[in-house]
């Protein structure tokens, strides 16, 4: 989501081309499937999506569910709202950090967005205020522990494969080029790393209390003299963390 405006509205364009309409091979395969699980909508039920993008989860839930999508980049929302032609779908350009006000929602959708937004308690904070007693949050993360952007990486030696971690504990604001071998036409948008702590402390914080907490690996398999090596640590190291929380 924006997550910040001269951040992810510059590098839109860049975003919706690598995700497409449907989502890349880990929204697919992972992500989506997973987070439907997790959601367990039923019909009628509103849901928010807090940094949509252009709306890839969207077009992956039952038909017949109140959608608001939420994202600050309008680039994004204005191919969410091209690509969307479901009448109960709706979209809304504002920063989800700040106090947004909206009627009592069932489930609210937090997906791989978190992490992009500069100030996340004020995002859990308005989640908690739509929410109803009943009403419960997914947040998907690329994993705060093994997949931090320039401070994770992948060591190999003698047959054995490791995840290499600098940096965990102390929060960063990390620049992503969208395309790093062509200066013309790079640009930067920022990711902001936190240690699994923190989040459960702004949900802990905001009254609410986390149900499940699940691990994604990638079902990605190698080919060659390193497939099993590879495909081994793949299934150890998981790319993705999900928490389900509730209101406390």
């Amino acid at each position: 989501m924006k997550r910040n405006d001269s951040s992810w509205q510059k590098v839109g364009g860049w975003y919706n081309k690598i995700v497409g309409e449907k989502g890349h091979y880990y929204h697919q395969k992972i992500i989506l499937p997973n987070s439907l699980r997790l959601l367990q909508l039923r019909k009628g039920e509103r849901l928010v999506d807090v940094g949509c993008g252009q709306g890839v989860l969207a077009r992956s839930i039952p038909a017949d569910i109140d959608y608001l999508g939420i994202d600050l980049a309008k680039s994004l929302i204005d191919v969410a709202t091209k690509e969307d032609k479901n009448p109960h779908h709706h979209y809304l350009v504002a920063d989800a950090s700040k106090e947004i006000k909206l009627g009592m929602i069932d489930k609210v959708a937090v997906i791989l967005s978190l992490q992009n937004i500069k100030k996340p308690f004020g995002v859990i904070k308005n989640c908690r205020s739509w929410l109803k007693s009943s009403g419960k949050i997914l947040i998907v993360l690329n994993h705060p522990t093994f997949r931090i952007p320039k401070h994770a990486d992948w060591m190999e030696k003698d047959g054995r494969q490791w995840r290499i971690i600098d940096h965990y504990m102390q929060p960063l604001e990390i620049p992503i080029e969208s395309s790093p071998f062509d200066k013309k036409n790079n640009q930067i948008s920022l990711s902001f790393h936190y240690p699994l702590s923190f989040f459960a402390e702004i949900l802990t914080d905001n009254g609410m209390v986390i149900e499940t907490i699940e691990e994604w690996v990638s079902d990605k398999k190698s080919t060659g003299i390193k497939a099993t090596m590879e495909d081994k640590v793949r299934a150890e190291i998981p790319l993705f963390m999900a928490i389900v929380a509730k209101i406390g």
